[in-house]
């Protein structure tokens, strides 16, 4: 198991709120499922109980997009870490008006590129029995399973997850809720520089090669990325999933990946007890899920003045960040994160039962409410590509033994 055990509690489904989105929404085409509860509970207390199992996720492979954000089967984007001092003093704002390409974050690119990875790599986690589903059970982003995570505990921020089912693989994909884009649309100047420290400090931090050096006169071209795909299981769940890797440990000797992976963050330096109780409550428990969930080991972070100036550089190791948080009252756990994300992916399985890729499952969640779903036949939610279904059909699965033992 990849993680610790807590006390035990049941879990309940269930309010009439959630049946009235269901069934408001649903085409007349579409199948009703039965059986399955119309919504989910999100309250903590549902959710304390015996930590669930989690495998050690497994690197099956990984991906670069360029500065034109073009799709590459390899590492070309891997950037090696070059530790800094602990007092860097880097600035943090320079190059913002003249050295920033930024990627235009209104494009939505749903699950293309995991999805271009798996035909590219399909013999690492197609099915062994012959069959022609891939061998797991959900195929998304890591960013989607974060949210899940958080959700217990998160109160300002709702989504919206589409769910379609292709060969017996579940494929989740977020859509953009209308409060996700008002604020997107609306950020303010200093909203969208301060975005752009987070990038900048990965510049400082960040070698082309294992033996290079930093270039912080370069451009930030936030379009580029190194993602990983990893394989684990949660509970009976098995999953496949990508998230972007900010560096590696340059280090030869270092363990291979995810385990030399390393997640670099910006955050506001700490002066008072009330500001470190709130990035123990809030930033940490994001990080936190963020590489807890790919197996990434350490993040380094970089505290910065008002001014984007980083003052002090700190590491924290992911599996020390629940004893950082243990002497705050009423904190966050990870075992309702966990819990809270195994009992919503069974929820999913019950729900979603057709096979059809045209057919979106739509999982709905705003804070102080349950997650509920509506049904959607060949509509705007629709996410899987005409390009993807064709190969998955035109090449049947083959026998292999290349997939992790999960």
């Amino acid at each position: 198991m990849y993680r610790h055990n807590h006390g035990a509690q049941q879990k309940r489904v269930g309010d009439a709120d959630g049946e009235e989105t269901s069934k408001r929404a649903r085409p007349d085409n579409a199948p009703s499922p039965a059986s399955a509860p119309r919504s989910l509970s999100v309250r903590r207390q549902l959710y304390d109980r015996h930590f669930p199992v989690y495998k050690q996720p497994v690197e099956v492979g990984h991906f670069s997009l360029d500065s034109g954000r073009n799709f590459f089967s390899d590492a070309r984007q891997l950037r090696y870490y070059a530790a800094p001092r602990r007092s860097p003093g880097f600035d943090l704002r320079d190059g913002y008006r003249d050295r920033f390409v930024k990627r235009d974050d209104g494009v939505k690119e749903r699950l293309d590129h995991v999805l271009r990875w798996i035909l590219a790599n399909r013999s690492k986690v197609e099915c062994r029995d012959g069959a022609r589903a891939l061998g797991v059970d959900f195929v998304t982003w890591r960013g989607h399973l974060t949210k899940l995570l958080t959700t217990p505990y998160e109160t300002q921020e709702g989504w919206l997850l589409a769910v379609s089912k292709l060969d017996g693989t579940l494929y989740i994909s977020e859509v953009e809720t209308e409060d996700a884009r008002r604020n997107r649309e609306n950020r303010t100047e200093r909203h969208e520089e301060m975005m752009y420290w987070g990038y900048k400090f990965e510049q400082y931090a960040c070698a082309d090669d294992p033996h290079g050096s930093p270039d912080p006169d370069g451009v930030v071209n936030t379009n580029e990325a190194f993602c990983t795909v990893v394989q684990t299981r949660l509970s009976e769940h098995k999953l496949l999933f990508s998230g972007e890797v900010d560096c590696r440990d340059r280090n030869p000797s270092a363990p291979p990946p995810p385990a030399c992976y390393i997640e670099l963050k910006t955050s506001a330096e700490i002066h008072t007890p009330k500001q470190r109780s709130n990035f123990h409550r809030y930033k940490l428990l994001k990080w936190w899920a963020q590489s807890f969930l790919p197996g990434v080991p350490q993040i380094v972070a970089g505290f910065r003045d008002h001014d984007g100036k980083v003052v002090s550089v700190e590491t924290f190791q992911t599996s020390g960040i629940s004893h950082l948080i243990k002497n705050e009252y009423n904190c966050w756990k990870p075992t309702v994160c966990m819990n809270f994300c195994s009992d919503f992916l069974s929820f999913v399985k019950t729900v979603v039962r057709v096979d059809d890729s045209r057919l979106v499952y739509l999982f709905s969640w705003d804070p102080h409410r349950d997650v509920s779903y509506s049904i959607h036949r060949d509509s705007e939610y629709t996410f899987l590509p005409d390009w993807y279904i064709k190969e998955m059909s035109r090449r049947p699965c083959r026998e292999t033994s290349a997939q992790p033992n999960l």
